[in-house]
């Protein structure tokens, strides 16, 4: 899923590409290596990485771009406000040139955004947002669009049972104990169906079902022997005795139960959504953020996912490639882009996107080139993540704008000898500490 995107297992036969770092679910298999390397699909992503990041788009500091040439014009009025009272009173000129280096201030003007910055992500690690990128903030601000990644990211990283239909064939059975019947026997399984299938219904106790002559077939089932002899089987339609079972309708992952020839119930399972997401996402579109899920599982999938969360947007089947491209459309039509992921495939659109979020128990190739990490996995933490980037750059151009004034009032009064050193240092040293307290309120 990591690499691919995929939401659920994947039967292979003989000749089937395997992709390394699979898990293998059933019997043992041999595999041969095919190409290793370069020639890996691994590294074929990588290097797309590191090309989206060399044409990522990157913001310039507008403080950091003034503050030198601000400097240099504070040295030029010093030498003219000297020149100029060694004229008009020769024993003034000393001090006014130190009470225009003294006032003016560009400690705070170069102050005004790091310091912002810094309280920003001190309070977002407090809840659970790791920040690698500071500049990150200041275009999470203006995002008006983010493409989120669908398994692992929206999603568990395992499926969730989700409801059973019982068949004529189970009309004296109620409808408990065949769920506990069949969870018993998936019990003897690690198929992640049978696995969901036991984390639904409650621990077994004295009296469930005990099975012998236990039996696993790869890509089908596990089939199991009662105490009166009979033979019980949980797995496919075609493994459970249902011949016409796969034409029926199947929004979602399936499996089957009952005796062989004779199944009693279809067991249903799905995509587990977590628990935050439709807050989270209600919370963006209500701000004015498009959001647009990209996805390698089947468009099939991916569609019905959207339709459920109210997703407008939706890109099914995309490999990093396709990915990549989509990003790159957004910000040719002069988007935003954040984009939130968890896998290797997810990797080059995290590169390119002008924020990249990674969810904390993803791979750790997405996560070691993301802007920001969220270690909670909560997808409302973009939601705050947002937020607190709209409060940081109000409070940067609050600090900008306070040095900006502050200079233009206080730079004059000392060029015309109105400002004695004194209070040019009491000036100069409340203006740094106004910029520093004033972004320290970002981290209440």
């Amino acid at each position: 899923a990591l690499l691919s995107g995929e939401s659920s297992p994947q039967g292979k036969t003989p000749g089937s590409d395997v992709v390394a770092g699979s898990v293998n679910l059933e019997s043992p298999v041999i595999v041969q290596v095919l190409r290793t390397g370069a020639d890996t699909r691994h590294e074929a992503i990588v290097a797309l990485m590191r090309e989206a990041q060399s044409q990522r788009p990157s913001s310039a500091r507008w403080a950091d771009r003034w503050a030198a040439p601000f400097l240099w014009a504070v040295l030029l009025l010093a030498g003219g406000a000297a020149a100029v009272w060694s004229v008009i009173d020769p024993s003034r000129a000393l001090w006014v040139a130190v009470s225009v280096l003294i006032v003016t201030c560009p400690c705070a003007l170069s102050l005004a955004t790091p310091s912002a910055l810094l309280a920003a992500a001190n309070s977002l690690a407090r809840r659970g947002v790791l920040l690698r990128r500071l500049e990150a903030l200041e275009s999470m601000a203006g995002c008006t669009r983010l493409f989120v990644d669908k398994t692992g990211t929206l999603t568990e990283d395992r499926p969730r049972y989700s409801g059973c239909d019982r068949l004529p064939a189970a009309a004296l059975i109620d409808e408990a104990t065949l769920l506990r019947m069949a969870a018993s026997l998936a019990a003897w399984s690690r198929h992640p169906l049978a696995q969901a299938l036991c984390e639904s219904q409650p621990a077994p106790d004295a009296d469930s079902t005990t099975w012998n002559a236990l039996r696993e077939q790869p890509g089908a089932g596990v089939e199991g022997q009662d105490a009166q002899g009979r033979r019980w089987r949980l797995g496919s339609a075609h493994w459970v005795g249902h011949a016409d079972g796969c034409a029926q309708e199947n929004t979602g992952l399936e499996t089957w139960f009952g005796p062989i020839g004779q199944p009693m119930v279809r067991l249903r399972f799905d995509e587990t959504v977590r628990s935050d997401v439709e807050a989270a996402l209600s919370d963006l579109r209500a701000e004015g953020v498009r959001v647009t899920l990209l996805s390698g599982d089947a468009p099939h999938r991916v569609d019905r996912m959207a339709r459920l969360l109210g997703i407008e947007s939706a890109l099914g089947g995309s490999t990093p490639e396709a990915k990549l491209a989509a990003v790159r459309a957004a910000q040719t039509a002069g988007e935003t882009v954040a984009m939130l992921g968890d896998g290797i495939n997810d990797a080059p659109v995290l590169a390119q996107a002008d924020v990249s979020l990674a969810m904390g128990a993803g791979a750790l190739l997405a996560r070691g080139h993301a802007d920001a990490v969220l270690l909670a996995n909560r997808i409302g933490d973009v939601v705050e993540l947002r937020r607190m980037s709209q409060r940081c750059v109000r409070v940067i151009r609050q600090n900008i704008a306070w040095a900006a004034t502050y200079n233009a009032v206080c730079v004059p009064l000392a060029l015309v000898g109105m400002l004695p050193p004194w209070a040019a240092g009491i000036g100069m040293a409340a203006s740094s500490l106004f910029v520093v307290c004033n972004a320290l309120r970002l981290r209440r």
